[in-house]
Order: structure tokens, then sequence, then C-alpha cells
């Protein structure tokens, strides 16, 4: 077996550090998170830095992941054949919804937000594009759950942590609600992941009838939900995107 090399390997961990969390992190925090000698962790970050991996807030003196970085990420999602079928269609689906839209995949025991189309409102907004979002609690991990073996195998033997007083932390609660998912073809998520908001997201197939992704949109609970269910029209609207997507896909049966 080829040696690995001991520098990259401690970069990429400082890099999949600062992904998650916090996202800001002084140099102190990584150094212990990382359990390295001060030293040697500003090395990689001021590595990291010079190469655009890394930026510095001039305020605080903390570190997040870098534009270079960023960059990077969005020219393997620009060919990401997923992303690129359901660009027309997501931003369709913001504009009728007036929310927020969200395209997910399953990666690494979560869902890797591969594409984000803003909410078509003045209101300041952050591109959550490569953020990771938990399988068990939100719409679009639910969705991938019910569909995907993989993502069930990955949601049930996880962690499933209690994001809210509404987040389904038990096996068999979790299982009975990815029963109900398979049974509606969609998923909910009403202030199980983050308080006042609601999700609905629905699977995107393949031409292999493989579920490949996940399309959905999260706002207000009360623009999104009418009393405890989800309006009808958004769920109906969701749904026909993924279908739409996965038609562009290959995918014939619904």
């Amino acid at each position: 077996m080829a040696r690995t090399i001991q520098s990259l390997e401690r970069a990429a961990a400082v890099l999949r550090l600062l992904a998650g969390g916090e996202r800001r992190l002084g140099l102190s925090e990584i150094a212990s998170a990382l359990d390295l000698a001060k030293g040697t962790a500003h090395g990689l970050i001021r590595t990291l830095q010079q190469e655009g991996f890394v930026e510095q807030d001039p305020a605080t003196g903390k570190y997040q992941l870098g534009a270079e970085l960023l960059r990077l990420g969005n020219s393997y999602l620009d060919v990401h054949e997923l992303r690129a079928r359901a660009l027309v269609w997501t931003d369709d689906l913001a504009r009728s919804s007036g929310e927020s839209v969200y395209l997910g995949v399953l990666h690494q025991q979560g869902v890797l937000i591969v594409h984000h189309v803003f909410r078509p409102d003045d209101s300041r907004q952050v591109l959550e594009v490569g953020a990771m979002q938990p399988l068990h609690s939100t719409a679009l991990g639910k969705v991938l759950a019910a569909y995907d073996p993989v993502a069930l195998s990955e949601a049930l033997d996880g962690e499933r942590q209690r994001f809210t007083e509404r987040t389904v932390t038990g096996a068999e609660q979790f299982e009975s609600a990815l029963e109900l998912t398979r049974a509606r073809g969609w998923a909910a998520d009403v202030e199980e992941t983050w308080d006042g908001l609601a999700s609905v997201a629905a699977p995107v197939f393949d031409r292999r009838r493989m579920p490949v992704g996940a399309v959905g949109i999260t706002g207000a609970v009360e623009r999104v939900c009418e009393g405890e269910e989800l309006r009808p029209l958004l769920v109906a609207a969701v749904r026909d995107t993924a279908r739409a997507v996965s038609r562009d896909l290959g995918a014939r049966r619904f």
C-alpha cells in the first residue's frame, strides 16, 4: 500500500473541521480539535491561507473556508449532471413557491447541498451550497433515507441528534416516518431541525429508477404550513419539480 503524506492529511483535516460546526475557529481551537501543536497548526493554516483555501476574519482573528475552495467546489458542481438538469426547474420552483429551494445528495452520513436557489424577495440570505444537513430530521434527509438503502443504513447507524423538541430520535419512530414518506412520496420537516422553519422534499430518480438526490423547499412555518399541515399546493409543486428533474435524467415511471 502506498504511503500517505501526513501534511496533506492534516491539511484536509483542517478543511473538514472548518466545513463543520461553528465554521469560524481560532488557532487554539483548531490545534486542540486536531490534537496538533500550535506551531504545526499555524503552518498548515498559513499555507492554506496563501492558496486561498482559508481566510482569516480581521475583526476576530478566526479562520474560515476561503473563496478558492468554493470556486473549486463549484467547478465540480457545475458538471454534476443532477445539478445541471435541476437548474431551470429549481429556479421555477423558487418563483412559484416564494421559498428557498435546495437540492441535496447523500454524502458522509448526511445531506450535501449541491444547489441552492434564494427565496425571491429582498431579504438577506446566505448561499448554502456545500453545507451539510442531517439525514434523520430534514425533509431532504428523510427522502434520501426512505429511498436509498445506503442512506437508510447511515441514518440508522449514526447519531440522531435532537435539535428541537420535535426532532425524532428513536429508531422505531424514525422508521415509521420513513414508511410514511414512501407511502406518500414526499417528506416533511416542521420545526424538527430549526425552530420556526418547515420544509418539504421529494426524491429525484435516474434512468435506472435509482434515487440520486432530493429537492425541496424551506421557509417560515406560517408560510409553508396551514396549521400543522404542509400547504398542499407547495407539496404538489415540489413533487412536480422532482418528477421534472427525474424525467430529464431519464426516469420514466412515477
